[in-house]
């Protein structure tokens, strides 16, 4: 008998026909192998999985297609084997018609197993007791096992219960919905594989007692229970419970409810308050996995309806087409032609028959028009009230269709319409045949894409609050360097006065030191600065490192300023080091238009111009506003280079006019102007790519410098064959 314990009622529920009978005068049958199955990557709720092999690849019974894509996802098994032919989006069985990726395994009849050991066999155990509980929970991640008897959670997911303690398990036979009979079958044949799930489960809870909560209109499935349990000597931790019949008590939160009297918190779970439920049917999956290392190929479903001459239970391999399974059944079409996946109350009608059977698929229902007619045509709502008194969840249906029919959203969730369970029972009893439940599931969408609208625009007010905290430390970081340089110039004029009165230079030594030591530091800066770019980059083109990118910004914000930093003191240093030199050097350097002095001064001004061209890249590639600035003084300061190469070739002696009249000289000279235009030209086309972001910038910077490279040598040729002997 059943262990008798105190039931509690829930508010409402309905009594519609139960048309169970049809489908259980036979015993479960194993479905033929179709000739192909139809694979969808998302047969759960979380993300799609993500295939792990490729088309025209042959893969083995058990085989993983597809891997979990993420914690809340579960992977994909081959169900038999055979040929991936295809990975393609088709329409997949779900309410809105809408087209999924979908893997295509034409089978070859063989039906190879993988090799599949048990969760036993790995660890070398053979009581399940013997077993980690964690261990438990990542083996069945890897089986792919989700909710047979509702929206396909992952089952794994759903037994993390975190730091909530778990006192009960229930396992969910009520099995309320009419026609569907898959549970029902399940636990009057294999009862004992029920059994030994329930005992794996409350081994992974660490919890004491088990209920399985069945209605009173399943005697056999009670008495097979209770003799499977007094079969595994579990009486004292599982108990099988009868309960009233009425629709929807099987609803997870309605059947605690009966069971334990406790209710799930508006927007809680029943771990809240330390219950865990799972069905019947994913128990049985659960134990086929840990105990004999099946993943999850199958299932049991139901194929009832007056359409069908031979209503039965079928274990089905996942995939397997709609259109197939009704020819078993003896499905004879109707005009016009309707079937359901799912149960009358809760079902969804087909677009067509070419969907596959998926891992929520308890039944297919093929009516006809006189046993389940189409609905009729709404008409006003008369606010009987009846659909309040039906309510399950003890809401307000007449007020949450008002209010979904205006969308005022706000009113809809103050109203919990989350807390409806799509039951269908205030549209089962409302006279003016009002599509109740299509009108809630059209508020919940709306009130998810608003919340999603509302947290994209959150995060957009963050990365605009970010960007001006990043402009004005930007701009605080520019004062005090400006300060800074001020502070370095007035040091330095001291210095310089203090030179002259008493002259000094510093060993030729220690300035190479110094100039080679800050050379390293620079080359290290500018690496570091482009591995942070590229880090940058990627984090930029990848969504799941979103939250990397402020924090890649500030370390690229750090390098550059000690880029520059460097640099600065770089360039101080060479100036030092020149000015050494001029101290130090032959008494005719003392002439400031002396061609030794006047070459001196071309290379600087040179040297600043390739430094000045290098901030304009850095401020075109950060988009500062500093570019306009940049450009003006790359401009002036091409303008002194021009100016003081030819103060440097007008210095030149009668001499040195000599040898460049030569005819090998004028030969050169024409060489030299057709390579400063190149260089001209290359320079236009390197700001023109920078200015408009083009991803041809590093290309032409590349080749503007082998052509500076190539000017230069041309100009040292002319030097060395214009500069007499000892100059």
């Amino acid at each position: 008998m059943t262990q008798m314990i105190r039931l509690h009622d829930i508010h409402g529920g309905i009594h519609p026909a139960e048309n169970k009978r049809q489908s259980t005068q036979t015993a479960i049958q194993v479905a033929p192998i179709p000739n192909e199955l139809i694979l969808p990557l998302h047969q759960h709720i979380g993300a799609a999985a993500i295939p792990c092999v490729n088309v025209g690849e042959r893969v083995l019974k058990g085989q993983c297609i597809a891997h979990a894509d993420g914690f809340v996802s579960v992977p994909l098994h081959a169900p038999t084997s055979g040929t991936i032919v295809d990975i393609e989006a088709r329409p997949v069985p779900h309410a809105s018609g809408l087209s999924e990726t979908c893997m295509v395994l034409q089978c070859d009849g063989q039906d190879e197993w993988q090799a599949h050991p048990s969760l036993l066999e790995q660890k070398n155990v053979s009581l399940v007791e013997q077993l980690k509980p964690a261990d438990i929970l990542t083996f069945l991640a890897q089986s792919g096992i989700a909710g047979l008897g509702g929206a396909g959670f992952p089952t794994a997911i759903k037994l993390h219960t975190g730091n909530y303690p778990i006192d009960t398990l229930i396992l969910n036979g009520a099995e309320c919905e009419p026609y569907i009979t898959a549970d029902d079958m399940l636990m009057r044949e294999r009862a004992d594989e029920v059994v030994a799930g329930g005992e794996i489960l409350l081994h992974v809870l660490q919890c004491a007692r088990a209920l399985i909560g069945v209605e009173d209109n399943k005697p056999e499935a009670i008495a097979a229970l209770e003799q499977a349990v007094i079969d595994a000597h579990l009486s004292h931790k599982i108990q099988v419970v009868s309960i009233p019949t009425k629709y929807p008590s099987g609803g997870e939160k309605q059947l605690i409810q009966i069971l334990t009297g406790k209710e799930v918190p508006s927007g809680g779970i029943p771990a809240h308050i330390g219950i865990v439920c799972q069905n019947v049917a994913t128990a049985s999956a659960i134990y086929r996995a840990v105990v004999h290392g099946e993943p999850l190929i199958h299932r049991i479903t139901t194929l009832t309806g007056d359409a069908c001459q031979q209503p039965s239970n079928w274990q089905v391999l996942l995939g397997t087409p709609i259109d197939y399974l009704l020819t078993l059944a003896g499905y004879q079409a109707q005009q016009p032609e309707r079937v359901i996946m799912g149960g009358p109350m809760m079902g969804f009608a087909l677009p067509h028959l070419q969907l596959p059977v998926i891992k929520t698929s308890n039944c297919i229902l093929a009516p006809k028009a006189k046993e389940l007619p189409l609905n009729e045509y709404a008409t006003a709502c008369i606010r009987c009230g009846q659909c309040t008194q039906v309510c399950p969840a003890e809401l307000l249906p007449q007020q949450l269709y008002w209010f979904s029919k205006t969308q005022e959203l706000d009113k809809v969730e103050q109203h919990n319409v989350f807390d409806c369970i799509e039951c269908g029972a205030c549209s089962y009893v409302c006279p003016s045949h009002i599509p109740l439940v299509q009108y809630y599931r059209f508020a919940k969408g709306a009130i998810r894409e608003e919340r999603a609208a509302q947290e994209k625009a959150l995060r957009a007010k963050e990365r605009f609050e970010q960007r001006l905290a990043r402009q004005e430390q930007e701009l605080a970081e520019k004062e005090a360097k400006r300060k800074a340089r001020a502070e370095a110039a007035a040091t330095a004029q001291k210095a310089k006065q203090a030179d002259l009165a008493e002259p000094a230079s510093a060993p030729a030594s220690s300035v190479d030191d110094t100039l080679e030591k800050l050379n390293k530091q620079l080359a290290a800066s500018q690496a570091a600065v482009q591995k942070t770019k590229e880090k940058l980059a990627a984090a930029q083109a990848d969504p799941e490192q979103a939250d990397k990118i402020p924090a890649l910004e500030a370390a690229l914000e750090k390098v550059t300023s000690k880029l520059k930093s460097i640099a600065m003191e770089l360039a101080a240093a060479k100036k030092a080091a020149a000015a050494s030199t001029t101290t130090t050097g032959d008494s005719d350097k003392g002439d400031p238009n002396s061609p030794e002095r006047l070459r001196k001064k071309w290379e600087t001004a040179q040297l600043r111009l390739q430094t000045a061209e290098q901030r304009l890249a850095e401020a075109m590639e950060q988009q500062l506003d500093t570019v306009s600035a940049l450009q003006t003084g790359v401009e002036k300061q091409r303008e002194r280079v021009n100016d003081a190469l030819a103060a440097y070739q007008a210095s030149q002696t009668e001499t040195q006019s000599d040898v460049a009249n030569s005819p090998d000289n004028h030969e050169l000279e024409k060489k030299i102007l057709a390579q400063q235009d190149r260089v001209a030209k290359a320079e236009e086309r390197l700001t023109m790519a920078r200015e408009s972001g083009l991803d041809t910038v590093d290309a032409l910077a590349m080749g503007l410098q082998k052509q500076r490279d190539k000017l230069a040598q041309l100009e040292q040729q002319r030097v060395a064959s214009s500069t007499p002997e000892g100059v």
